[in-house]
């Protein structure tokens, strides 16, 4: 049974019951279980890992049992490690839709069809393209820490889709409807977090984590520490007279580290999403989010004439591409614009008519003019 030297051996090994085979690549000695008593299928387990070593797409029995759960291990530890924000979101994604499917897989049997299945079983779950997208992309994060670690858990990447998002930012608080909100809600907390999402385009998530050492109402600033945001960037604004006014009165009496926005029972603000979704029915638009304030502002502040590269400081957007998704020229924007247009032809038109009515009148003057 024994393989002539330099093309590997089969052979009984004391103690199991199946045949082994021994093989040998840049001089280092590799043995596995063939998982058979049949000599000539223990023969052809050997001659495709001849045929792997010669055409260099070996890989080897140990990394060929990776599991992609053990990726998933090293994936959500890394956040954990690292304090990302996302670590809820990372671990909500895997153990919802990514472990069900490829959990119990080697990470070899991964290939473009799979990710394809999956793609095809998500869409038909009616998940949006920018959902799956984030998946997937969790998903190859997982084999670049398995390509990265120290040896390798993988050695082999598959072909990632990229799937067409459609996520435009739709959406405007208009004055009017401004006001509807307030009317529903006139809390304090909840008229200055209107206030401050639509002045400065901040996220809900940096708002509400806002401590009272960083509103400074005597010298009108508020500073967002570096590590509190979303993209870990510091930023510091000066507040307007209404943000100033509804602040000063919001953190009155509290500490330092106290949170900011708090209802009236002293109680920190975490979740208001039925309040905002009543008040946006109220206001009649029942589809806003609060993450269109986002865009709200970023307008405002660009009629104001404010640099857009000021407002993706202030807004904190670190990416053009990023900020250009959120489209913040309205429809009334472009009415507007039309508008111009129009009556700029409208004096243009004038002025011909003007100077074509003189010259009839005086043509005399019209030639010593000329």
């Amino acid at each position: 049974m024994m393989k002539p030297e330099g093309k590997g051996s089969v052979y009984p090994r004391k103690g199991s019951p199946h045949l082994w085979i021994k093989y040998y690549r840049h001089g280092r000695a590799f043995r596995e279980s063939t998982n058979t008593n049949d000599e000539r299928k223990a023969n052809k387990v050997l001659e495709r890992r001849l045929a792997e070593i010669n055409q260099g797409t070996f890989m080897g029995p140990q990394l060929e049992r990776t599991k992609v759960d053990e990726l998933a291990e090293m994936f959500v530890r890394d956040y954990r490690i690292n304090d990302k924000k996302s670590l809820d979101d990372a671990e909500a994604r895997w153990k919802r839709h990514l472990k069900p499917f490829f959990g119990s897989m080697r990470a070899i049997d991964v290939t473009s069809e799979q990710l394809a299945r999956y793609v095809d079983k998500r869409q038909h779950e009616e998940a949006a393209n920018a959902t799956i997208n984030r998946e997937l992309a969790a998903l190859k994060r997982m084999f670049r820490l398995g390509q990265q670690a120290t040896p390798p858990k993988v050695v082999r990447l598959p072909k990632f889709p990229k799937l067409a998002e459609n996520n435009i930012r739709k959406g405007f608080l208009e004055d009017g409807q401004y006001c509807k909100l307030l009317e529903y809600c006139p809390e304090l907390w909840f008229r200055a977090l209107v206030e401050c999402g639509r002045t400065y385009g901040w996220r809900v998530s940096e708002l509400l984590s806002m401590r009272v050492g960083q509103a400074d109402a005597s010298q009108r600033v508020i500073r967002l520490e570096p590590g509190t945001t979303k993209n870990r960037d510091g930023r510091e604004v000066l507040m307007t007279d209404s943000v100033c006014q509804l602040l000063t009165a919001l953190i009155h009496g509290k500490a330092a580290d106290a949170y900011v926005f708090t209802r009236k029972n002293g109680k920190r603000v975490k979740d208001f999403r039925v309040m905002w979704q009543n008040a946006c029915a109220h206001a009649g638009v029942p589809d806003l989010l609060f993450h269109d304030l986002r865009r709200t502002g970023a307008r405002n502040l660009r009629r104001a004439g404010v640099a857009e590269g000021i407002i993706m400081k202030i807004g904190g957007w670190r990416t053009r591409s990023v900020f250009e998704r959120y489209a913040i020229v309205s429809r009334s924007d472009m009415n507007d614009a039309i508008l111009k247009l129009q009556e700029s032809e409208k004096r243009a038109e004038q002025e011909r008519e003007f100077a074509e009515n003189r010259e009839k009148s005086d043509p005399q003057a019209t030639e010593l003019v000329n």
